[in-house]
């Protein structure tokens, strides 16, 4: 595996290193060893998937608290996303910054976003699949999330028409005063 540290401090590109021959070719997308020898958290408890029908389908912005944070690591199984991650983690030098990365089904790409981390994606394609592996399990009560035009973060999502869910637009406008709350 190629681990490709993004503009965000902790949050990887992860690539397939792909073993080619005439039948196509074979590559690891998961190592224990390979994700801990980086310093990175290698325990997953939990997989994912997100179906997605129409193309502008946007989730997010998610997390979840201490003691319940969430390493994520995501990946396009079918059709491509536009994936946006915001540090907000009050002690990083990255705090409130976003990153954001085309995943596809094509090229394979995954994303390692540490806890500490909001995360959504806006779907490129009609019918796309997206795999997460999660570090936590799900935990209503510690759940959380930012609106993904929170004018706090600025994101420049890909697609203007959007599909977002009640849920996920009625967040709070973010508050720097309860990112103590977070535990990050």
């Amino acid at each position: 595996m190629i681990f490709r540290e993004t503009k965000l401090a902790g949050a990887f590109i992860v690539e397939p290193e792909r073993l080619v021959d005439e039948r196509g070719f074979f590559a690891r997308t998961w190592s224990v060893d390979e994700f801990a020898g980086r310093g990175l958290d290698a325990r997953l408890v939990q997989c994912n998937t997100s179906f997605n029908l129409r193309r502008g389908t946007l989730r997010g912005m998610h997390f979840q608290i201490k003691p319940r944070a969430e390493t994520k690591l995501v990946r396009c199984t079918m059709g491509a996303i536009y994936d946006v991650i915001v540090d907000l983690r009050s002690a990083s030098r990255t705090f409130k910054q976003w990153a954001a990365f085309e995943l596809t089904a094509g090229n394979r790409a995954q994303l390692y976003i540490p806890e500490g981390f909001a995360h959504g994606f806006q779907t490129l394609t009609d019918n796309t699949e997206v795999f997460y592996q999660m570090s936590e399990f799900y935990a209503p009560e510690y759940a959380r999330g930012v609106r993904s035009d929170d004018a706090a973060f600025n994101v420049e999502w890909m697609i203007e028409e959007k599909i977002v869910s009640d849920k996920d637009r009625t967040y709070a406008d973010f508050n720097e005063r309860e990112v103590g709350e977070y535990g990050f």
